[in-house]
């Protein structure tokens, strides 16, 4: 599936929150691989972390406070929670680092955000900035069970295209 990769911005970040863990029958999309569940802010700040990191190979705080618009305290305050709960690695005043925890998790909001984004263009053929918006305020709520399908729509509708 070939899907052009921009970079987002996401609405203002929220404080995190402590994970809470769900069963697989529920309908939230955060289980996906059994993960914790965490809000919309959390997974915010990995995807800014995996897209730094990809982009310049490392990132610092003043890199995820830019790209997310947010303030240098509301970095350091989300990168704490994210270092408890095992997503990242940060020594004081040094570089971010995903764990393989965080990069998975992180792999996965990114990877919905770009299946979202490429239907919203490619298929509804809306405007880049207003699918990148939206694909930012569905990304967190959409189910598994709906994303897994709109993700092998868009691999068969990409391939027929082709």
């Amino acid at each position: 599936m070939n899907i052009t990769l921009h970079p987002i911005r996401c609405r203002e970040p929220s404080e995190l929150s402590l994970p809470v863990t769900y069963r697989a029958t529920d309908k939230s999309h955060l289980v996906w691989y059994g993960f914790l569940v965490m809000k919309k802010s959390g997974e915010d700040y990995l995807e800014a972390v995996l897209q730094l990191d990809e982009e310049h190979g490392k990132v610092r705080t003043t890199d995820v406070a830019n790209r997310l618009g947010v303030s240098k305290p509301s970095v350091n305050r989300a990168m704490k929670v994210l270092a408890a709960d095992g997503y990242i690695e940060q020594e004081t005043y040094g570089d971010i680092h995903l764990t393989e925890k965080g990069r998975l998790k992180a792999a996965q909001v990114y990877f919905r955000h770009r299946t979202l984004t490429s239907f919203f263009v490619d298929v509804l053929g809306v405007e880049q900035t207003i699918a990148e918006e939206d694909a930012c305020l569905i990304e967190h709520d959409i189910s598994a069970t709906t994303m897994e399908r709109l993700a092998s729509f868009l691999q068969s509708y990409l391939q027929r295209e082709s």
